[in-house]
This record gives structure tokens, sequence and C-alpha cells, in this order.
């Protein structure tokens, strides 16, 4: 029939209104910022730095390789690799951002920095509230407003943060297992080096023993302590 799409429409909009009063499920409007809904896992903003512990310095988990600034396609990040090196979760020496620069107002959110980390050291932010009066420094966010914990992490990608807390457990138990092994094995050289020191020590003391002992006045001795003889020709 003629017209009969928008008289369903026209219905389900009549449901829906007159339900409202009598349905809490049918508010369909929510009366923002009071009342909010919960962000869905997935939903996905501009990216931030995670770093582990309660120091967002010490625990940063950025290595600066700069991949993700190679990578992104606006270009909206900067890196600066800093000269010294601190150890990572493993205990590796490694370089940490001494600069670490997002303009949000150039980002689109493709997170493919994301992707491309092999650290998981950046991730995607859910916070849409950014709106500010400042705009070139105040869209400029810097590696202090980037940086945060792994619990944040947790409470807005929980099962995400789970995979990645699993990986890097995993990858922290193979390296305490491969120092472990090392240090076995160098125990075990250490060990059976000593074998060898009383035999060496033993030849050192026969050769000194075989050697004559120069006496107070400089001239050589033999065994039991007298003087070696030396044969001198005496002019006619």
């Amino acid at each position: 029939m003629l017209g009969e799409g928008i008289i369903q429409g026209l219905v389900e909009t009549a449901r829906n209104f007159f339900g409202s009063y009598v349905d809490k499920d049918r508010l369909t409007t929510v009366q923002y910022p009071e009342e909010r809904q919960p962000l869905p896992e997935a939903a996905r903003v501009f990216p931030f730095l995670l770093y582990d512990g309660d120091d967002p310095v010490a625990g940063l988990r950025c290595v600066a390789c700069q991949i993700c600034e190679k990578e992104c396609p606006p270009r909206c990040i900067h890196i600066d690799k800093s000269k010294d090196k601190k150890p990572d979760f493993v205990g590796k020496q490694q370089f940490y951002p001494a600069v670490f620069n997002i303009d949000v107002s150039v980002c689109m959110s493709c997170q493919i920095c994301v992707e491309v980390c092999p650290f998981d050291a950046i991730r995607m932010d859910n916070a849409f509230e950014l709106s500010t009066t400042d705009r070139f420094g105040g869209l400029l966010y810097t590696k202090r407003e980037l940086a945060k914990s792994n619990e944040y992490y947790q409470q807005i990608h929980p099962t995400e943060a789970a995979e990645c807390d699993e990986r890097r457990a995993k990858e922290l138990a193979d390296a305490k297992a491969k120092a472990a092994a090392a240090a076995a094995a160098a125990k075990a050289a250490q060990a059976a080096n000593p074998a060898a020191a009383p035999e060496s020590a033993t030849q050192a003391s026969k050769n000194g023993a075989a050697a004559p002992a120069p006496s107070a006045n400089g001239s050589a001795t033999g065994a039991k302590g007298e003087p070696a003889k030396s044969e001198t020709k005496v002019g006619q």
C-alpha cells in the first residue's frame, strides 16, 4: 500500500512517545552531562601513553623507537629520543622519549600508531570532552598529559588490557628463565675452573723452585743458598 512505510514509522514514534511515560527503557533522551551513557569498549578518540607502576616517568613503556611517528598519516606525533637509557620491565636498558607530543587538532584517530607499536606503549583513549579556548597550545598534548596508568587502561578496555598483560607476563617469565639459565651456566663454568687452578699453581711453584734466587748482593744463588759459580778468564 502506498505510504505504508511512513505509517509504520509514525506508529513506532507514537509507541515510543507514549511508552516513555510508563517504561523507562523508552526514554531515549539522556540528560547530558548530568546523565551519561556507558561508552562501548571499542570506543576510541585520541591516543595516550601507557606506564606501569606509580611513576609516569620511570614506568613509561615507550622506548622512543619513533615507529608511530613515521607511520602516522597526518604527522601529528613528534618524538625526541633521550641520550641515556633506563631499564624496562624485563630489566633491559632502553631509550625513552625526552619529548613526546601529539597534536590532537590534527590527529584523525586512525589507530595506526597503536597497531605498529611493538612495545604496547600507546593505546586509544575514549575521553571526548576535550574542548578548549586555546586552539593551538590547548590541543598540543605533551608527555605529561598523555601518560596514563595501566590501571586506567584496564578500566576503559578490559578485554584488550587483559590480553596485553598476559602477553607481557609471558615475556617477563621467559626473560627470567633465560637469565636463570645463564646464571646456572656461569656458575657451572666457575665451578669447573678451580679444578684446573691447583694444577697451574703447582706447575708455577715448580718453575719457581728451579729458577735461582738472587742473593742480597745481587748475585745468583743455587738451590742450597750458595753463590753460583761463574767462569771467568784471568789474564796472564
